[in-house]
């Protein structure tokens, strides 16, 4: 039952689709605006080469007569206007033998200009072309320019707004998961707690049954049996109980922490599965709370017991290690797909047709809430087996 897992899945999806497509909109905008603005760019360059050529020009208006010459300067003021107006446009004219002849709006140095300018000429050629603009019958003008610093900014202009978009969308995104979490986690405590609240009711009325079947003739291996599930039944509402709160811990040994767990889960397991324990001969001390403790291990046992389909082998092994606890727990089982070692831990992932999906995240959370470990698939090969890592303080 993947309800919750897919679920999550197809959010994060749909998330991860907006965002593409907000940024390739953006993107795309931006870069139509700038087509735009270097045609616009195009012809006023055009215009301003033109009215430099025409004010260099001066032959053509000499012996004008006074009304004419009036005229013409008015002429050439509109000239020289069009001329100053071009502040952000970098350009560069040459004669028809490459002689620099003019520019505008490049800032030169003091040493070696020439060269500076002629460098630049080679990167306006390479990048824009050149314009031929006729200066008389016999000679033109060639104008190379870049773009204008305008256009420039314009340009970036799509990366700053898809670092903006990204940032908005991560932060909204981790946003979203931390109030999704924070509602699993409301959820989780809230259903653990009223578990264990409704437990309590029957497990007292079983303890009474108990101590009355006691008193009467009947067979005392029976009701040690009866009696030992019902305290079984109290361990478990207990455990129940310590979610979402602060669990008294304690320091166990882990020994006999984990044989009392390998002792009880034995006798509930097909006989054809082999649990072998490997620790450290001397005692290693862990301070948690027994209960949760226990109740990690159980769920591995279970996770290892149904990945190998009632037969095959389950081994524990601990180790100290730069003043942390190892312990690995491996089994013989059917594996885990390299793609699947974080996904196993999430709340509704399950590939059993039965089950919420719930008890490698619940080992997760003791791990990691009450212990401040680590937890993870160490490695895993499918049709051979998986080992589990736990990373525990000492």
């Amino acid at each position: 039952m993947n309800i919750g897992y897919q679920s999550g899945r197809k959010f994060r999806f749909f998330f991860i689709i907006t965002a593409t497509i907000i940024a390739i909109a953006s993107v795309w905008a931006t870069n139509f605006l700038v087509d735009k603005l270097k045609e616009e760019e195009n012809k006023k360059i055009t215009i301003w080469a033109e009215s430099v050529a025409l004010i260099s020009t001066q032959s053509e208006f000499e012996g004008l007569g006074d009304e004419e010459s009036k005229a013409f300067y008015n002429f050439r003021g509109h000239l020289f206007k069009i001329i100053e107006e071009n502040t952000t446009i970098p350009v560069i004219i040459t004669y028809d033998s490459g002689e620099i002849f003019d520019n505008k709006n490049i800032n030169i140095p003091e040493h070696n200009s020439e060269s500076f300018l002629k460098k630049k000429l080679q990167q306006f050629a390479k990048k824009r072309g050149r314009l031929s603009i006729p200066y008389d019958e016999n000679e033109n003008f060639y104008v190379y320019y870049d773009d204008s610093s305008v256009l420039k900014r314009l340009r970036m202009f799509p990366f700053v707004q898809l670092t903006i978009v990204s940032i908005f969308i991560i932060i909204s995104f981790l946003a979203l998961t931390s109030a999704q979490k924070a509602e699993q986690n409301r959820v989780w405590v809230g259903l653990s707690k009223e578990t264990a609240h409704q437990l309590g009711t029957p497990i007292s009325s079983l303890m009474a049954w108990v101590e009355y079947f006691k008193t009467k003739e009947i067979d005392s291996d029976l009701l040690n049996e009866m009696d030992k599930d019902v305290q079984r039944l109290k361990i478990i509402a207990e455990r129940f109980s310590k979610i979402g709160s602060n669990a008294d811990p304690e320091s166990i040994i882990l020994s006999t922490a984990i044989k009392n767990v390998v002792e009880y889960m034995s006798k509930r397991i097909s006989s054809k599965i082999i649990i072998s324990v490997d620790l450290p001969e001397n005692p290693v001390y862990i301070f948690m709370n027994e209960s949760l403790f226990g109740w990690t291990f159980e769920n591995l046992i279970k996770n290892a017991v149904d990945a190998m389909d009632g037969q095959g082998d389950i081994k524990i092994h601990a180790f100290l290690k730069s003043n942390k606890l190892i312990i690995d727990v491996s089994d013989s089982g059917k594996g885990i797909p390299k793609s699947k070692f974080k996904a196993i831990f999430n709340p509704g992932y399950t590939t059993k047709i039965r089950g919420w999906g719930l008890g490698l995240s619940l080992v997760k959370r003791i791990i990691e809430s009450y212990q401040k470990g680590k937890i993870y698939v160490f490695r895993s090969e499918e049709g051979k087996g998986t080992t589990f890592r736990l990373e525990l303080r000492v």
